[in-house]
């Protein structure tokens, strides 16, 4: 029998309700169980595709093809586990598959409402994984904010299912406590009235967790526990941490998993060690070496490159080093200025993105890397300028751009693929998810990935114009890694230089905490040998 747990969220967003739930799915994953984390979004979109990054932070994807909330990165880097298309859900894929039933028929002719047409899609989403006899815990993020009218059929799916499932359901709430500093007081009004909020709905939190920047007393998690019929044990506390992978050892200390499996009346047992990732976390706090790089991109917000910097994070972690990452907008950087703003650091990465804005800037900055045999890394779109660079400086194309940039141009070294030429949907209808990648024999990434083959995610539209691949591997621009099938380049590399590779693939989708990300770690060989 499969066990559900639901994550929901209360007072305000960005609580970290996705932190939550990859922690509990890692600390029942310790204890042995086979566990597996879905998110579900009350926005109308078919997915984060189409959304701007900072309305929405970055786009994940998963090995399916699937594009997806930021969130399921969380889960695949602190479980290690592999997200699919089943493990992301929104309101709008919801009501198109009714909407589709429903034009094929499927409901004989009944009026369609959102209870139960509506909410039976929502709960046959969240029991499919369940279902598969694959996993022992389905953990279902809802996102939002309980009070949100968008999240109204989600709780009511999960009322539903609550009272089904019986003691193999349980509802985890995350709310949050402030601190009044006029008043000196920490205050759990904000809380109570959340949970209200969710009695209001039929449910009955089985757990809490208190995000809050103060330590809590006993005393005030009593007062917690007695006015929301909550249990002592299953009041936890999520304070501020200096990394997000210190609270999944908090949330053990407080015995969060301990409390889920008494919920349901599975025996304890004894607790993990947590040995792997309490390593992680020392090699973390014992380092004081820094290592400087610039993330050459255009989206100033911090979640934009969420998968990058932890990456880079991993990487740097496991060299014994602190990495500290400097976002340089690339519309600031031209010809005069491009050296006194990236000067000084120990490497770039040139980031992925779509679109005109900035680009010139980023390939100023590969000239830049390539000059002055600074170890650089492009991703996707950092690829693609990686190329366009090399194009105008060495090959001597002046032109030479995208298509995606320019239309019009003489030389698209960059160009779109004849089958996505017809497409007129943007949602969905990229080079989506893991493609196989043939690497060259004898290149740096065949030997950084000690393979030949490997696959990795993909997330765009244009590709490297292979009638220029000749001239560009005649001029030292090698293409080490091509997909099979196609025959499209994958990796680009100049031998010649300390690091200097640009993925057409993004590499930072497959980093975990336990699995640094290979391409990472020779970016950050390089930079800490030199060091």
């Amino acid at each position: 029998m499969c066990h559900y747990i639901f994550v929901t969220g209360g007072v305000v967003s960005s609580l970290g309700k996705g932190i939550i739930s990859a922690s509990i799915g890692k600390l029942l994953q310790a204890r042995g169980y086979r566990i597996t984390i879905q998110k579900f979004d009350p926005y109308i979109n078919i997915d984060p595709g189409t959304l701007n990054p900072y309305e929405h932070g970055e786009c994940y994807v998963t090995v399916d093809g699937m594009e997806t909330d930021l969130d399921l990165g969380h889960y695949e880097r602190f479980t290690g586990i592999r997200t699919t298309r089943a493990n992301s859900m929104t309101t709008g894929r919801i009501y198109k598959s009714v909407i589709d039933k429903e034009r094929r028929g499927d409901y004989l002719g009944k009026t369609i409402q959102v209870v139960p047409h509506i909410t039976d899609e929502i709960k046959q989403s969240i029991t499919h994984l369940g279902d598969t006899g694959q996993y022992d815990f389905v953990i279902t993020e809802i996102g939002g904010t309980i009070g949100d009218i968008e999240s109204a059929p989600y709780l009511e799916a999960i009322r539903q299912l609550k009272w089904e499932l019986g003691r193999n359901a349980v509802s985890v709430h995350l709310t949050y406590v402030p601190y009044l500093k006029a008043a000196g007081e920490l205050k759990t009004k904000p809380t109570q009235h959340s949970v209200k909020e969710m009695l209001s709905y039929g449910i009955q939190p089985d757990l809490l967790v208190l995000r809050t920047e103060c330590h809590l007393s006993d005393g005030l998690r009593q007062k917690v526990a007695g006015f929301c019929n909550v249990d002592l044990e299953c009041v936890i506390q999520s304070e501020d941490l200096p990394s997000i992978y210190e609270v999944p050892v908090n949330m053990q200390r407080q015995g969060l998993d301990a409390a889920i499996l008494r919920k349901m009346d599975i025996p304890v047992g004894e607790t993990p060690s947590l040995g792997p990732w309490r390593h992680f976390l020392e090699l973390r706090q014992s380092a004081t070496e820094v290592v400087n790089i610039a993330l050459v991109g255009k989206y100033d917000l911090q979640d934009a490159y969420k998968s990058i910097n932890e990456s880079l994070s991993h990487a740097a972690t496991y060299h014994h080093r602190k990495v500290k990452i400097t976002f340089v907008n690339s519309e600031t950087i031209d010809a005069s200025s491009v050296a006194s703003k990236l000067s000084g650091f120990d490497g770039l990465v040139i980031c992925p993105g779509f679109g005109q804005r900035g680009i010139e800037g980023k390939i100023l900055a590969a000239q830049y890397a390539r000059e002055n045999d600074v170890p650089c890394f492009g991703i996707c779109l950092g690829m693609q300028m990686i190329v366009i660079e090399f194009a105008r400086n060495v090959l001597g194309y002046a032109d030479a751009n995208s298509r995606e940039m320019d239309a019009e141009t003489t030389h698209p070294v960059i160009d779109m693929m004849e089958e996505q030429k017809h497409i007129a949907d943007m949602g969905g209808t990229m080079r989506l998810g893991a493609y196989d990648c043939k690497l060259k024999s004898g290149s740096r990434v065949q030997t950084v990935y000690g393979a030949d083959m490997i696959a990795e995610r993909h997330r765009h539209r244009y590709e490297l114009n292979s009638k220029y691949t000749e001239e560009f591997e005649t001029a030292g621009l090698c293409i080490s890694g091509t997909n099979p099938q196609s025959g499209l380049a994958e990796i680009v590399e100049i031998p010649s230089h300390r690091f200097y590779v640009g993925t057409q693939f993004h590499p930072e989708y497959s980093s975990t905490v336990l699995r640094p990300h290979p391409l990472f770690m020779a970016f950050m060989d390089v930079i800490v040998g030199e060091k």
